[in-house]
C-alpha cells in the first residue's frame, strides 16, 4: 500500500491554490467547506472565484505563481494547464516540505485527493491510488445511493448520546454495547423513514427514561 490513509484538518489553516479554471475552483470550494483560509494565485479566474474574492471568502492574487506564495502555507494545490508551472509548484513545495497536490499528476504529489461521500459528519473516502478516477467515481455514486442524508442526522444523534453518556461515572468501554445495539436495531433506518415514535421507543429501551430524539438533538448542538 503506497498511501497512508488520513483525514486532514485544514480548519483555519492557510492553503494555496494555483490556477483559476474549473478544476481549481472545485478544489477551492472543497477547502472552503472544510474551513480553510484560501489564497488563489492565477492571472485568469472563473466567475465563481471572482465572486468569492468579492465576498472576501478567498484572497485572490491576479498574477502568475511565485515561489514566495508558499510562505506560511499549510498545503498547496496546483491545477493549471501549464505543466511547467505545475512542476515548479511541485519542486518548490518539496524543497520547503509542504503538502502538495498537483491535479491529475499523482507522481508529482505527496498526497492525493480521494473521491468522497459526505453526509454531515460521515465522510467516506474512495481511492484507487490514482489508477482509475473513473472507477473511484463509480464507487462514489454507488455509496451515495447506499448512504443517504439520514446518516447526517443519525450521527448527530449518536454524538449527542455519546456526549451525555460521557458524564456518567462508568468507564467509556461500558458504553460500547449501547451503541452497537442502537445500530443493530436499525436506528439509522428509522430516521430515514421518519419513524420518530419508533426511534423514541428504541431510545427508551436502550437508554432508559429521559432520552428522546428531540431532547437529545437539542443537547447535542
Amino acid at each position: 500500500m503506497r498511501y497512508y490513509p488520513v483525514n486532514l484538518d485544514v480548519q483555519n489553516r492557510r492553503c494555496l491554490v494555483v490556477g483559476g479554471g474549473t478544476v481549481a475552483t472545485r478544489k477551492v470550494m472543497t477547502l472552503l467547506e472544510c474551513g480553510a483560509m484560501v489564497t488563489v494565485v492565477t492571472p485568469k479566474s472563473s466567475e465563481q472565484l471572482l465572486e468569492l474574492a468579492d465576498r472576501k471568502s478567498v484572497t485572490l492574487k491576479k498574477r502568475h505563481y511565485q515561489t514566495s506564495d508558499l510562505a506560511g502555507t499549510f498545503l498547496v494545490i496546483s491545477a493549471t494547464n501549464d505543466k511547467d508551472v505545475n512542476w515548479r509548484v511541485h519542486s518548490d513545495a518539496e524543497h520547503l516540505g509542504k503538502l502538495c497536490n498537483i491535479a491529475d499528476h499523482p507522481d508529482a504529489c505527496n498526497f492525493i485527493l480521494p473521491s468522497f461521500v459526505s453526509r454531515g459528519d460521515l465522510l467516506i473516502s474512495i481511492s484507487t491510488s490514482g489508477k482509475s478516477p473513473a472507477f473511484a467515481k463509480k464507487l462514489r455514486e454507488d455509496i451515495e445511493k447506499e448512504y443517504g442524508e439520514e446518516y447526517a442526522e443519525f450521527l448527530s444523534l449518536m454524538g449527542a448520546i455519546r456526549k451525555k453518556l460521557l458524564f456518567r461515572d462508568d468507564a467509556p468501554e461500558a458504553h460500547k454495547h449501547i451503541f452497537e445495539k442502537l445500530i443493530q436495531k436499525g436506528l439509522a433506518e428509522m430516521i430515514r423513514d421518519n419513524k420518530k415514535e419508533a426511534v423514541n421507543r428504541l431510545l427508551l429501551d436502550v437508554l432508559g427514561k429521559g432520552h428522546d430524539f428531540d431532547t437529545l438533538m437539542k443537547t447535542g448542538k
